[in-house]
């Protein structure tokens, strides 16, 4: 007879995107081990776990091996998680418990003082969670592998004897391993996390992954993070199914022409590519549309990778399109960064930053082709992925440009970075050179959910914006003499 299957209890880290990751938390009543090389965050994520269990009304027990108990206070403040006022209210000890090298490393040294010190502690403020910090530490003390085994599974009996979600941190080698010397501590816990901080082409990057998990599914795959001001938030991709916003109706690019072309505009919610070689009008193109849309009263967030804020407004000037009315209105907001200035992980949490204060209706970034620059095609495949599938789950249209070289830039691939495939529209510029000059034509590459035109059309940038001298233009209505009615002759 085969048993209805049961789910093991879990507790929610609420650690941005780490809990999708493990489907749910981490076991509850049971051993997590978080190990990693210095600078991966490993005590930040046992910090933020005990303050939420804090917050949801499960006190919990920091045993700090490694740290001053004040450093570790000051460490949380710094991301905002006040441990001092929530030790003022019983809901969190800090134990330090540092060990100093000088301790008896034979003998019948053992935890037991260590154990009954942590459990005057979580009987006084009835603690639910435990964090040991840099158990390696304690490890070191014991010169016998045979009784540091013994001692770490004494320990771990009588955590879970206790029925304690505890989290157990433990340095690792540069390449990610454990070292072999407490190897053991994987074989131990019910979950492992593996923290791994790296230099890929001489930019720094986090990326977590969950080695095992007993009685539960995980993701499987290695997740960007970073470390920020409100602690590790993960990027993770874990859903086989996509959750994104179906397109909207039709909102106008803000030149008439092109609406035209395109029956009505860009579809909302979609993410529309800018495409062409350097001078073609990209940044114009986007621009206009940004103009539009604050007119309208909507909120554009404008990335930028390739000018200053000033710069660009400037040079659209020249265009006629002023865009310092919706930045006095707070209708625009630009952001700028340089590409190389870090890497694609805190680029992206820069962005996510911006969009949930400002809210904005629309995201135009400009370009696409710096995104290369923030370490590596996989690093830009990975931020706009990231980027496009966060915008099309909020419905958020997304407007981005991208420059191909040469004057035609016409046998590229669109965006560079195998990307067009996942973008609604595109929109090709280019040059077209004859005996007597170079002029500008735009082409209509597709539009999904949306007929479009299959024709180019040729355009000029002038002091009045964007204009199309040879569209079709609507046909003329003449009015009725006035005094004669339908039925006169």
């Amino acid at each position: 007879m085969r048993v209805r299957s049961r789910p093991i209890p879990k507790v929610p880290t609420q650690i941005s995107g780490l809990d999708e990751v493990l489907e749910g938390g981490l076991p509850r009543g049971r051993t997590t081990l978080a190990s990693g090389g210095p600078g991966s965050g490993k005590t930040v994520l046992g910090l933020q776990f005990l303050y939420a269990g804090a917050m949801a009304g499960e006190p919990g027990v920091f045993v700090a091996l490694e740290e001053r108990a004040e450093a570790v206070r000051q460490n949380a403040l710094s991301m905002g998680l006040d441990f001092a006022a929530l030790e003022k209210a019983g809901k969190v000890a800090i134990v330090e418990a540092r060990l100093f090298g000088e301790e008896v490393i034979s003998g019948d040294f053992d935890i037991q003082g260590l154990l009954g010190i942590v459990g005057g502690h979580i009987k006084k403020i009835n603690a639910k969670r435990v964090v040991i910090d840099a158990l390696d530490v304690l490890l070191r003390v014991f010169a016998d592998p045979r009784r540091e085994r013994s001692e770490l599974y004494r320990l771990h009996e009588w955590l879970i004897d206790r029925g304690l979600t505890n989290v157990l941190t433990a340095k690792a080698h540069r390449e990610g391993e454990t070292s072999g010397q407490y190897e053991f501590l994987d074989f131990m816990a019910d979950c492992v996390i593996r923290l791994d901080h790296r230099v890929v082409g001489q930019v720094a990057t986090r990326r977590l992954r969950v080695i095992k998990y007993r009685g539960s599914g995980f993701g499987t795959n290695e997740y960007p993070y970073v470390i920020g001001d409100h602690g590790i938030i993960l990027f993770p991709l874990t859903k086989a199914e996509l959750a994104h916003q179906p397109l909207g109706p039709k909102v106008s690019t803000g030149l008439a022409g092109l609406d035209t072309m395109l029956e009505g505009g860009y579809r909302s919610t979609s993410c529309i590519l800018i495409t062409g070689a350097s001078g073609t009008g990209k940044t114009t193109l986007a621009s206009t549309f940004v103009q539009a849309a604050c007119r309208r009263g909507e909120k554009v967030l404008y990335l930028s990778f390739e000018e200053s804020r000033e710069a660009m407004i400037i040079a659209m000037l020249s265009a006629g399109i002023d865009l310092r009315p919706p930045l006095r209105a707070g209708k625009l907001l630009v952001q700028t960064g340089l590409p190389e200035a870090m890497g694609s992980d805190d680029h992206l949490i820069r962005a996510l930053d911006a969009i949930n204060t400002f809210k904005p209706d629309h995201v135009t970034l400009d370009a696409l082709s710096a995104c290369v620059r923030m370490g590596s095609e996989q690093a830009a495949f990975d931020y706009l992925m990231r980027l496009v599938s966060i915008l099309k789950e909020r419905g958020i249209t997304c407007i981005m440009t991208n420059q191909v070289s040469g004057i035609e830039g016409a046998d590229e691939e669109l965006s560079g970075i195998g990307f067009s495939s996942v973008v609604d529209a595109v929109i090709q510029l280019r040059f077209v050179e004859t005996e007597q000059e170079i002029s500008r034509q735009i082409f209509i590459v597709k539009s999904r959910g949306s007929a479009h035109s299959q024709r180019r059309q040729s355009f000029v940038i002038t002091s009045r914006g964007i204009e199309f001298p040879d569209a079709p233009q609507p046909p003329t209505v003449h009015a009725r003499p006035a005094g004669r009615k339908g039925g006169e002759k």
